[in-house]
C-alpha cells in the first residue's frame, strides 16, 4: 500500500467543493483543483517520487472537465491497483439551495449555459448517481454554511480535530413562521405562561430581564431545563460517539420573540459553561 493519501473532492457544481478543498489545504493537504482526471495516475507517481514529504493530497475532479464522466472509473480502478488509497467525498444540496447560491453568485452551471439552471442541476444529479453510490463520503451542504462545512471535513480528516468537541447551534423560532429545516432536535415550550399577555412585557423580547425573570422563574420551566439538561448529558456523548460533529437544537413558541428567546439564551449559556462551540441564532425575534 502507498503511502500517500489521495482524497478526491467531486458531487454537485455549487455544493461547496472549493470550501472543502481550501479545509484540507489548512490542515496540511497538498491540493489541486479541476485536475484533468486521465493525469491522476501520473501525478501521484511524480508527487510520490518527487515529493516524499507530502502524505495527504486533494484534489477536485467534477464535470468541468468533459471527459470526467467517461475516464473516472477506469481511472480510480488503475490508481487503485496502484497501491494509493483513494477516498471520495461526494458533496450534493437540495435544489432549492443550489438555485439560490447561483442566483447569489451570477454564475452559471457548466450544464445549463442557455437553459435554465435547474435543468442543469437535475442533469448534473443523473449523470453523478454512479459517482455518489461509489463515494466513501457524502456530505449535504444544504443547510449548512462554509463554516461548518470546513469543520465537518476537517473533523473527519484529522485526528485533532476528531477530538474537538461537537458544533451546538441552538436558535429560537416561532411556529406561526414554519419550522426550521435543518433542525434536529426541536422543542416546544408553547407550555410556559405567555408574556404576550402580560401588558408591560407585550412589546418586550427574551433579551429584557423582566421577560427572562416571567419565563425562566417558572416553576415548570425550571423543571423543563432541569430534565433538558440530564437529556442532553445522555444523548451528546453517545452523537459524537457515531460521529456526529454538528447538533441543530430549536425552541419553538407562538411568535419566537419571548419564550423561545430567553430558553435558548439559557440553554445556550449552559453548553458554552460545558466548553463547547455554541451559535446562538434567533431566526424570527425582529418579525410582528
Amino acid at each position: 500500500m502507498k503511502s500517500l493519501r489521495v482524497v478526491i473532492i467531486t458531487g454537485l457544481s455549487g455544493s461547496g467543493k472549493s470550501t472543502a478543498l481550501r479545509a484540507l489545504e489548512d490542515i496540511g493537504f497538498f491540493c489541486v483543483d479541476n485536475l484533468p482526471v486521465i493525469l491522476l495516475p501520473k501525478f501521484l507517481s511524480i508527487t510520490a517520487a518527487s515529493s516524499p514529504e507530502i502524505r495527504n493530497v486533494a484534489l477536485v475532479m467534477d464535470l468541468r472537465e468533459r471527459s470526467f464522466l467517461k475516464k473516472y472509473q477506469r481511472i480510480f480502478a488503475v490508481v487503485k491497483e496502484k497501491g494509493y488509497r483513494i477516498e471520495i467525498v461526494f458533496l450534493e444540496s437540495s435544489d432549492d439551495s443550489l438555485l439560490n447560491r447561483f442566483s447569489e453568485t451570477r454564475r452559471t452551471h457548466p450544464l445549463s449555459q442557455r437553459g435554465p439552471v435547474l435543468d442543469g442541476i437535475q442533469l448534473e444529479k443523473s449523470m453523478l448517481a454512479p459517482l455518489r453510490k461509489m463515494a466513501d463520503i457524502v456530505i449535504d451542504t444544504t443547510t449548512i454554511n462554509v463554516h461548518q462545512l470546513k469543520d465537518t471535513v476537517q473533523r473527519h480528516f484529522s485526528p485533532e480535530f476528531k477530538k474537538r468537541k461537537m458544533v451546538i447551534n441552538v436558535s429560537s423560532f416561532g411556529y406561526r413562521y414554519g419550522l426550521p429545516v435543518e433542525a434536529d432536535l426541536v422543542l416546544d415550550v408553547r407550555f410556559l405562561p405567555n408574556p404576550y399577555f402580560v401588558e408591560h412585557l407585550k412589546m418586550l423580547d427574551g433579551f429584557n430581564p423582566d421577560v427572562q425573570k416571567y419565563v425562566l422563574q417558572n416553576k415548570e420551566a425550571r423543571a423543563f431545563l432541569d430534565k433538558l439538561m440530564k437529556l442532553m448529558s445522555f444523548l451528546i456523548p453517545l452523537y459524537e460517539k457515531e460521529g456526529k460533529v454538528r447538533l441543530n437544537i430549536a425552541l419553538g413558541c407562538t411568535g419566537g420573540k419571548h419564550r423561545s428567546v430567553a430558553m435558548a439564551n439559557k440553554i445556550s449559556e449552559y453548553f458554552t459553561s460545558k466548553k463547547y462551540i455554541v451559535n446562538l441564532i434567533h431566526r424570527d425575534i425582529k418579525k410582528n
